[in-house]
């Protein structure tokens, strides 16, 4: 009868370790995903800033004028080749949903911007000299 009760201790001792550890790794990866979002947060003012310092006047748009402004500079074929050169190794349709695929860095410098018809819409270099 010794035996088994000391065996029901030796369970209830593993038990109880289990859960502390248990406890411990809950902690440490709450730690961890604290971390990153300050990191995060570090990172997303520090681009902002630098991004109204270039463009002063940014501050004063509204976030809807500024989520237009975004759209309208940032998701472009030019801005997405620019990344890709930048970024060799990974491709930016995987994350835009798009479908340009990386261009070597050579052919990313030959590149030209789209060509606009004035209403900031792109279309032909041929309809835009018309």
């Amino acid at each position: 009868m010794s035996t088994r009760k000391n065996l029901d201790e030796r369970i209830a001792a593993a038990k109880e370790e289990a859960e502390k550890k248990q406890a411990r790794l809950k902690l440490l990866m709450q730690q961890q995903k604290k971390e990153e979002r300050k990191a995060r947060n570090h990172r997303l003012c520090e681009r902002g800033g630098k991004v109204e310092s270039l463009l002063p006047g940014l501050a004063k748009l509204t976030d809807e004028q500024f989520h237009i402004f975004v759209e309208k500079t940032l998701l472009t074929p030019h801005t997405k080749r620019i990344l890709d050169e930048l970024l060799p190794n990974e491709t930016t349709a995987d994350q835009s949903g798009g479908d340009t695929a990386p261009q070597s860095a050579e052919t990313a410098k030959t590149a030209q911007p789209p060509v606009t018809n004035g209403s900031g819409k792109t279309g032909d270099a041929a309809k835009v000299a018309s």
